[in-house]
């Protein structure tokens, strides 16, 4: 399935996690993944799934149960990427319950979802689960964390034709309960190959503790504005959404762009967010703990903790957003006056914030893609795949209607019912007034800078 699939999803080989997992998978009914953040679980389990949905039958063959919306739409995008002409839906709460009846009147084949959504439609009986044979959990011990034990154990106990389970993790030690009913599980682990290409950096911000505050903000500020100068791309960790308020805050009077992601956002803006980020329209994304894991992010180059988790795995998952896969990156540690950090915290270097070299010559920078490098504004578009539109519609769409050079779009993301084009700042202008209230194939679309 590679094979055909490969050029589709950008990638040539499986990693050995990927090559194992889905050994595992296909020999064995119960199967226990743990593998670090960004190391490609979802690709490792959705490539046995597919292997095993028959054509030939209608309805829901296959649950994928996630912890958290971000992750259900990134699992929904992977699949619909892999091409396979199978049916993929997606639910989740803060979306519309009448887009979710909708989309089942034709019952996708496999079907993801957050426990709370899923138990929902299982309660009105709006969808049948009776020909589910196989069921994900996906970072199951973060859905346990965030409360969803009760609903997991209606969907597990409505799953009466189960015959295969997957659970995936990037956590040890997690104690799996009863209701999901596990055996013999077949477990892979794979959370002890550490990225070795992860440099922690402990970075000082001076100053008098009386000016803790301001010297971290401070600091901050210099470490973005040279990581940005080098075109590098990452996110800044905050711990509560108070100081992630006040540090935007400061950003945006020092002229610093940048996209945010915390919980209490509408549904709507935490995609944009995403959105914006993935395209290079931002290049530094401040979030809390919720953009630690389970997030569809593009290979970052930096993760810079303006405060510290309070836990070791939690540094761990943060960290687990850049060096993934084959790629290296860099965890900045900013140390502000007087602060203790955690025993956990091993840096290989210290420095000061005056003193923090960033080379652009350097192989992290001289691995960033042209189309990287850009600078990115994001288009929104009315238009989506229920209008029959395609990427390659929308490509077209700009090259000819918009008069756009082929390295000048950017990337391109098609929902159900809209679309976002990344585009050159200095022509946003310009293709909205052109292309804006126009026809792309039989819709005339909106379209306005987002």
């Amino acid at each position: 399935m590679l094979a055909k699939l490969g050029p589709k999803l950008g990638i040539e080989t499986l990693n050995p996690m990927q090559v194992a997992a889905a050994e595992a998978i296909a020999a064995h009914a119960e199967v226990m993944l743990l593998s670090p953040t960004g190391s490609g679980k979802t690709l490792a389990f959705l490539l046995p799934l597919f292997q095993r949905l028959d054509p030939g039958v209608e309805g829901v063959q296959a649950l994928v149960l996630v912890p958290s919306r971000e992750l259900a739409l990134q699992i929904e995008q992977v699949a619909r990427d892999m091409g396979t002409g199978f049916k993929i839906g997606v639910a989740y709460g803060g979306r519309g319950f009448t887009k979710d009846l909708e989309e089942l009147r034709h019952p996708p084949a496999l079907w993801i979802g957050t426990p709370g959504r899923v138990a929902d439609h299982l309660k009105r009986n709006t969808v049948s689960v009776a020909g589910v044979y196989t069921l994900v959990l996906d970072e199951f011990d973060k859905a346990l964390e965030v409360g969803f034990a009760k609903e997991m154990q209606a969907i597990l106990a409505a799953l009466t034709g189960l015959k295969r389970k997957i659970l995936t993790s990037a956590t040890q030690g997690v104690a799996v309960p009863d209701f999901v009913g596990l055996r013999n599980p077949q477990r892979l682990d794979y959370l002890d190959q550490a990225a070795p290409e992860l440099a922690v950096k402990v970075v000082f911000a001076g100053g008098e503790r009386s000016e803790y505050i301001e010297a971290k903000l401070e600091g901050l500020a210099t470490m973005l504005e040279r990581l940005q100068h080098a075109r590098q791309r990452g996110i800044v960790f905050c711990s509560f959404k108070e100081s992630l308020a006040q540090v935007g805050e400061a950003l945006e009077e020092r002229g610093i762009p940048h996209g945010r992601f915390y919980g209490g956002m509408e549904q709507q803006d935490r995609e944009r967010a995403l959105i914006r980020f993935r395209n290079g329209s931002h290049r530094v994304l401040l979030a809390t703990d919720l953009a630690a894991r389970g997030l569809d992010v593009p290979e970052l180059d930096f993760i810079l903790h303006y405060e510290m988790p309070l836990k070791a795995h939690e540094f761990v998952h943060r960290n687990g957003r850049t060096a993934r896969m084959r790629r290296s990156g860099t965890a900045y540690v900013l140390q502000g006056p007087g602060q203790k950090l955690p025993d956990f915290v091993r840096p290989v270097e210290r420095m000061a914030v005056e003193a923090v070299q960033l080379d652009k010559s350097s192989a992290h920078a001289e691995a960033v893609s042209d189309a990287q490098a850009r600078t990115w504004t994001t288009l929104f578009v009315s238009g989506g795949r229920k209008d029959k539109i395609s990427k390659g519609d929308l490509a077209g769409f700009f090259f000819k209607e918009g008069g756009l050079a082929k390295d000048e779009l950017g990337l391109i993301e098609l929902k159900q019912d809209c679309a976002f084009v990344a585009v050159p700042p200095e022509a946003a202008r310009r293709l909205v007034d052109t292309l804006n209230n126009r026809r792309l194939k039989t819709k005339k679309v909106r379209v306005r800078r987002l």
